[in-house]
């Protein structure tokens, strides 16, 4: 059943992939990150057809998020300020991310399914810095 992958990518994503300072982005050099560790993220569906909630330890380095816990595309981004924007997807589902990390450890933000897949899930996502 795909519904539980939605909530697995939006776990994957919630953390984003690098964004580095205008200088640093024209070298193509990846630089740290403010938003660099190891991170707990809830994810919690809240209108649809997909899964209630999940749990996923995720690591960001150098502003891009490692999730070794599956075969997803991740596109996105946590700026320096914490904004995180971005798509996942796997097959034919993928879903739309939104949100923020604070530099006190957390953070937060919505979802909302987009794709082939089951179209009309939506929810929330909470982060917590572990490290």
């Amino acid at each position: 059943m795909r519904l539980p992958i939605i909530a697995a990518t939006v776990a994957a994503l919630s953390v984003g992939v690098l964004s580095a300072p205008a200088d640093a982005a024209k070298r193509k050099v990846a630089v740290p990150n403010k938003f660099d560790g190891n991170w707990s993220i809830e994810v919690v569906t809240q209108d649809g057809p997909c899964d209630r909630a999940y749990r996923y330890a995720i690591q960001v380095y150098k502003g891009q998020a490692i999730y070794p816990g599956g075969d997803v595309s991740i596109r996105g981004r946590v700026s320096q300020a914490g904004v995180v924007e971005g798509i996942i997807s796997r097959g034919a589902d993928s879903a739309r991310v939104s949100g923020r990390l604070t530099l006190r450890g957390s953070g937060g933000g919505q979802w909302g399914s987009t794709g082939d897949g089951p179209i009309g899930c939506r929810g929330s996502w909470t982060a917590i810095r572990r490290g």
